[in-house]
């Protein structure tokens, strides 16, 4: 299987500082793609550049947070300065705060819906004058957004989270629409149990003891899994988008 065409690309990827996202930007730069790394924690972010250029990738370290407008557009003029035009991005950056909606955590709700959606739109809406461009080049241009089985499974205690993803995966979906007819790939990915931090961000006992009991029961996918998914999705050629990806452990349901 060839993962040629990802060499000399450019990916902006966020989340970078762990997880899906630190897992994406290794796989990427392991098959030859420029990788501009983005996430709030400047420490992490540059042990992976570092990593990556160790294993002789190329990759640049930009501490942005998502929910920051201000810092998304210095994030992709650094890209642009240090690599030219991004031709692939990757939506990573997300988090996941559980509790009843009847608790009232408003702070929660407005951290998850400022990162995992509208921290998103913010780069999307920085980045899609470059991918369009890459495409009317003739060259492959792909968004991606990591969504979550979350965005159509309901889960108890798990409503809000579950809404932002459940409007990440109709973002794409509708994104097809404008981008699809200008060659612009659209990839939405909704990982199941999968290994990362966002179980640590979690305040109510109960719900990570669930969490844990339910990894105990299924397994869990790894970062890399989810890393492998994307590099090989944005691998295939420029006239086949692999539009929705859901990815389970085996034994989840």
């Amino acid at each position: 299987m060839s993962y040629a065409t990802l060499a000399g690309r450019t990916a902006l990827v966020t989340g970078a500082a762990s997880g899906m996202g630190a897992a994406t930007a290794r796989a990427l730069a392991a098959h030859g793609t420029r990788v501009v790394l983005t996430a709030r924690r400047a420490d992490r972010l540059t042990a992976l550049a570092d990593t990556v250029t160790a294993h002789g990738g190329q990759a640049l370290a930009v501490t942005a947070d998502v929910t920051d407008p201000g810092a998304v557009r210095a994030a992709a003029d650094r890209a642009h300065e240090a690599f030219g035009r991004v031709d692939l991005v990757v939506n990573a950056a997300g988090v996941m705060l559980p509790n009843p909606v009847a608790a009232g955590r408003a702070d929660e709700w407005r951290r998850m819906i400022d990162t995992n959606l509208t921290g998103a739109l913010t780069v999307i809406g920085a980045l899609t004058p470059d991918l369009v461009a890459a495409a009317a080049d003739g060259a492959p241009a792909d968004l991606v957004n990591i969504s979550s089985i979350g965005a159509h499974i309901p889960f108890p205690d798990y409503a809000v989270y579950g809404a932002t993803k459940a409007a990440l995966t109709y973002l794409s979906q509708s994104l097809r629409t404008e981008l699809g007819p200008r060659d612009v790939r659209v990839t939405n990915i909704e990982p199941g149990l999968t290994e990362s931090e966002l179980a640590g961000h979690v305040d109510n006992a109960r719900l990570a003891g669930q969490l844990d009991g339910m990894a105990d029961a299924f397994g869990t996918l790894s970062a890399d899994d989810i890393a492998d998914l994307v590099a090989y999705t944005v691998s295939r050629p420029r006239h086949v988008n692999l539009r929705q990806i859901v990815a389970l452990p085996t034994r989840q349901a």
